[in-house]
Order: structure tokens, then sequence, then C-alpha cells
């Protein structure tokens, strides 16, 4: 892991708007060499007052992960209107984030074929 990987997630994530939720493993798959567990990582090491939007990235399950902090995870969700069923899980297709702007995918170097293919296993 690298600090060029984490600068490389902040960047991502901070394009998610409030409201909306991507999971670990969406973000890893817009990202090369970054895998879900570098992206929990980095988001476990979010250094404050840099406008990373943390909160906003939730386990392939759609639940705040079980750990220190998942209170505060999800109060902040539910403060940007992101609703949690009984059993604690968020509508995908309520909540999930589409994707990054076209700029960054054109920066990223995807073209709409591998996007869409991309975008095609994150979860609904």
């Amino acid at each position: 892991m690298t600090g060029k990987n984490f600068q490389a997630v902040y960047d991502l994530v901070r394009q998610i708007p409030s409201g909306q939720v991507a999971s670990y493993g969406m973000i890893a798959s817009l990202l090369s060499g970054v895998t879900p567990r570098i992206v929990g990582f980095a988001m476990a090491a979010t250094p404050e007052g840099k406008n990373i939007p943390w909160h906003r990235v939730i386990n392939s399950a759609g639940k705040v992960s079980d750990r220190p902090g998942s209170n505060r995870q999800r109060e902040l969700l539910e403060e940007e209107g992101v609703l949690f069923s009984a059993f604690g899980k968020v509508t995908w297709s309520l909540v999930r984030w589409q994707g990054p702007t076209e700029d960054w995918l054109l920066r990223a170097g995807f073209d709409f074929i591998e996007y869409m293919e991309c975008q095609a296993k994150w979860p609904s």
C-alpha cells in the first residue's frame, strides 16, 4: 500500500455525492492495483479536514462495517437521507453512486464499454 494508492482512493471518494454510497469494491474496481481491502485501509486512515466523505463507503452487503466509529458513520449517512432497513442495510437501487464524472473516466483511461462492464459488477 502506498500513499499514491490512498490518494487515488481519496480523489475518487470525493466524487460520491451526499445521500449516495459506494462499496469498497466499487471504488477498487475503478483503480488499477487497488483492492477493496486497500480501500478499507484508506478509509480507516482518512485524514481529517481534507473533505473526504469516508462515511459514504460501505461494504458490498449494503451495511456499515462493524468497527469502532460505525455508529457515527451510520449517523452521518442518515443525516444525508440514506435509509437503512431493520437489518441495517441500504437499498442499493435507491442510494448507489452511479460512478465518477466523465472527465475522471477519461483521465483514468476508461472507455465507455469498459466502464459499463465494470459498473455491471457493482451491487444493485
